[in-house]
């Protein structure tokens, strides 16, 4: 068995056959191929890429065409004009087409009647004006339909612009086009309203094509093994020269019946076998109709489909039954939809009706609390009559994201709705034999349509249809931040513990050469020094260096000679450059930061071992609820007592006061909302989002309209319709970027300086141990000291110790003594240095 396409793909493709033709080579290549297989006998199957007619009938070359056979056009075509009704035909045919089959068809029917065949083929441009505007006139007042068959866009334009300008190209004409035409080739300027046409959506690829063309052999092959598995395996080789037996049948000779009665639904359409040798794909298309939008712009619906040799019209949008409403005086567009809505924020706000019932802003909705079809028909029934009123405390005012959403549909397909809040407050669930919510009012028949952040997932597709998704969003988690008050060594939290140690080391080495110099110097504040009653020592550096360092103003020595001095400075700047960096950060420390739950997402250990007391949850009969249900059983378990009603609950739990849970899962579309309003800041959405999901509206089952909202949600998202809403009702400054108030101050309490007074109480009983110390040094240590004749100087250390171990009882008994002492030495120590200068 082998295949041939009729165009080598880009990238080698390794086809089921053992001989492959050249692809390059057409006509001669299969009248070649038919001449092999009646001798060899193997199945073959040939794409073609156009509709040519059959240069034999072989059952073991099976030929597969890409394009639409002109029969099955001519079919679809006919459809149309029967499900319309419309047997009165008149043809505009321009160049390069044939319409033999739909013209016998139309001849040889009683009921369909040839009113005109207005063949330009052969014209010129002028030629075909005048001609037009001596034959169209004749068709006015006549209950005609037009169709138009043109291979020549320029031959088409003045068909409809002679048409317009005789009067002709009202809806009321029926025209429709009767090629097929691709999505890019749907214009709108010059074209009359009412215009059908029709044309593929999608074009099928190659690859579909040899996709559908193995499937169609393998079935083929699965029904023949179940009669005759001899015969149906292929053999690997095949040889021209061997010569069959009597009376035996090659196994592409019986594969070939089977194949006869294969069909099937396949990716480039309905696959089946025709005239012997012709595998026939009937492409699906879609129908559509030029109208005008609510702003009076002509836009294309689509109004039906053609599958299988049969249209799947779309109801109350059809252009026979719209014109037969026009007739009893309806307003075609104007059908009544119920429609049933949840409030979630910011798709769904609402919020209470003024004094007098009404709502200025948003659309007027009924809150029930019922999911009874009948009592929601009797109510809106009262609200839509003249003097029927109904309760106020059902009256709601409905607004946001889905309802903008929803008025735009409704303007765009012509239709009116009431619109209601579900009765249970749930999106829908399978519970007790029946499902719940929203989905629950679509199947019992109290909606046509739910319209909020409708999740669409596995189980609720099964039971009624959704719309393509007008907004992508997944699963997030949300959490509340812990406002933690600082510790009692939050003060020292501006800097870090190597640089409190830098500091305090640099300080001492700093008093140490401070010290030096001074000593060192002849200048200094030493005994050695010129004129000086006082002595500087290592204690008054650091006391220096300490008041420097703390910004104190007491009282002390300074150095006096030059390089002590400098040093001083280049210390007081280094102290200076640390206190501001400490200072700027010192408020927000104290006060104390906001920290948040780490949880890295749904795979986190924290919510897979649920045993350590972490409380989360989420929204009862959610989209979240089935996630974890079917993917995390235990986990879904614990959580089923945490769960809350809506999403506003579940947030109010976190910021309760205790919180009475520490995470909540939900759709991210929701939590980031609701992170974005926090007035407090104290919500965040943590982790990675898992379970990519996207909104749609939810229909019943083979909705009428389920095709025409997807293809307008489809354009709303090319032309930045969708972005205009998301910006409308998103558009809120985060939490993170919003700015202060003035008033907004940050107070600081005792508990923010509770450190400060621990260490201050410290630093008191510090001191009484220093005072105990002091005591016990001067009345035990030093006198052993003073016995001795070493260690008896410390003038350099401290003045004070040096003065008790060198000054006798006396001297320190009588400070006029001492001072004389101490001038006598000073006059002694002065007239030493000044005999040199007078000798």
């Amino acid at each position: 068995m082998g295949f041939r396409v009729c165009q080598p793909p880009k990238k080698t493709i390794k086809l089921i056959a053992e001989g492959l033709l050249p692809p390059g080579k057409r006509s001669d290549n299969r009248l070649t191929t038919g001449f092999l297989l009646t001798r060899v006998k193997p199945l073959n199957i040939s794409q073609l890429c156009s509709e040519t007619s059959l240069l034999f009938q072989n059952p073991l070359h099976l030929q597969m065409s890409m394009e639409s056979s002109v029969t099955s056009l001519m079919d679809l075509l006919i459809s149309v004009l029967r499900t319309n009704s419309w047997y009165n035909v008149s043809v505009v045919l321009c160049r390069g087409w044939d319409i033999s089959h739909f013209l016998n068809y139309v001849n040889n029917n009683s009921r369909f009647r040839l009113q005109a065949l207005l063949n330009l083929t052969g014209l010129e441009d002028v030629s075909i004006a005048r001609f037009l505007k001596e034959q169209l006139p004749r068709l006015r007042g006549s209950s005609t339909s037009l169709l138009m068959f043109s291979g020549d866009a320029n031959c088409s334009s003045q068909v409809f612009d002679t048409a317009a300008a005789l009067g002709l190209a009202s809806p009321e004409m029926h025209w429709v086009i009767g090629q097929p035409l691709g999505v890019e080739e749907l214009q709108t300027a010059g074209l009359p309203l009412g215009l059908l046409a029709y044309g593929k959506v999608k074009r099928p690829i190659l690859a579909n094509y040899v996709r559908d063309a193995v499937e169609l052999v393998a079935r083929a092959i699965a029904a023949a093994v179940l009669v005759r598995p001899d015969v149906a395996l292929i053999p690997s080789m095949v040889n021209c020269n061997d010569k069959q037996r009597q009376g035996t049948i090659s196994s592409g000779q019986y594969l070939s019946r089977f194949l006869a009665n294969t069909s099937f639904d396949g990716a480039t359409g309905y696959i089946h076998v025709e005239e012997v040798s012709r595998i026939r794909t009937d492409h699906r298309y879609h129908i559509w109709n030029l109208r005008q939008d609510p702003l009076g712009k002509p836009t294309w619906v689509t109004v039906g489909r053609w599958n299988r040799e049969k249209i799947e019209i779309e109801k109350g949008i059809w252009p026979n039954q719209i014109q037969s409403m026009k007739n009893n005086g309806e307003d075609a567009g104007q059908a009544r939809l119920r429609v049933v809505t949840l409030v979630e924020l910011p798709f769904v706000f609402t919020r209470a009706v003024d004094s007098d019932g009404t709502c200025p802003a948003g659309r007027l909705c009924l809150d029930p609390h019922t999911n009874d079809s009948a009592v929601l028909q009797r109510l809106f029934a009262q609200l839509n009559s003249e003097n029927g009123s109904v309760p106020t405390e059902y009256k709601r005012c409905c607004y946001g994201y889905c309802i903008d959403l929803l008025e735009h549909l409704s303007e765009d397909l012509h239709f009116e709705f009431d619109l209601y809040i579900v009765g249970d407050g749930k999106y829908g669930a399978w519970k007790n034999g029946g499902w719940t919510g929203l989905v629950g009012d679509l199947l019992s028949g109290a909606a046509h349509m739910a319209v909020t952040s409708f999740s669409v997932n596995s189980a609720r597709s099964k039971v009624i249809d959704f719309t393509s998704p007008f907004y992508s969003t997944s699963l997030g988690i949300i959490v509340r931040s812990k406002d933690t008050a600082a510790p009692i060594g939050a003060f020292m939290w501006p800097l870090h513990w190597s640089m409190w140690v830098g500091i305090f080391v640099t300080l001492h080495v700093t008093a140490l050469f401070l010290t030096l110099y001074e000593w060192k110097s002849p200048f200094g504040m030493t005994p050695n020094g010129r004129n000086r009653m006082k002595v500087f020592s290592y204690s008054s550096a650091l006391n220096l260096c300490y008041a420097i360092l703390f910004g104190r103003t007491v009282a002390s020595k300074t150095p006096k000679c030059w390089t002590g001095r400098f040093l001083m400075n280049l210390w007081a700047i280094f102290c200076l450059l640390v206190l501001s960096s400490y200072t700027a950060n010192l408020a927000a420390v104290m006060v104390g930061e906001k920290t948040f739950e780490e949880l890295s997402g749904i795979h986190d250990a924290k919510l897979h071992h649920p045993s350590r007391g972490f409380r989360f949850g989420t929204v009862r009969e959610s989209s979240a609820e089935d996630y974890m249900k079917k993917s995390f059983p235990e986990m879904h378990e614990y959580i089923r007592r945490y769960n809350v009603p809506t999403t506003p609950d579940g947030v109010t739990q976190l910021k309760t006061n205790p919180p009475n849970l520490d995470a909540f899962i939900m759709d991210k579309a929701l939590l980031d909302y609701e992170v974005s309003i926090d007035a407090d800041c104290k919500l965040m959405t943590v982790g990675k989002p898992f379970a990519i999901e996207g909104y749609g509206i939810g229909l019943p089952q083979n909705f009428v309209l389920s095709s025409n909202i997807s293809e307008f949600i489809s354009r709303y998202k090319s032309d930045g319709f969708m972005d205009v809403l998301h910006d409308k009702w998103y558009k809120v400054v985060p939490c993170g970027k919003r700015s202060f108030a003035v008033n907004e101050t940050l107070q600081m309490g005792i508990k923010h300086f509770s450190g400060l007074f621990v260490l201050l109480c410290l630093g008191m009983a510090g001191s009484l141990l220093s005072t105990a110390g002091e005591h016990l040094v001067f009345r035990l240590l030093l006198p052993r000291i003073r016995k001795r004749k070493k260690f008896k100087y410390w003038l350099h250390t401290s003045q004070k110790i040096h003065r008790v171990l060198n000054m006798s009882f006396e001297e320190q008994k009588n400070p006029k003594l001492k001072t004389d002492k101490r001038f006598f030495h000073f006059k002694f120590s002065l007239t030493f240095q000044l005999l040199p200068l007078l000798f």
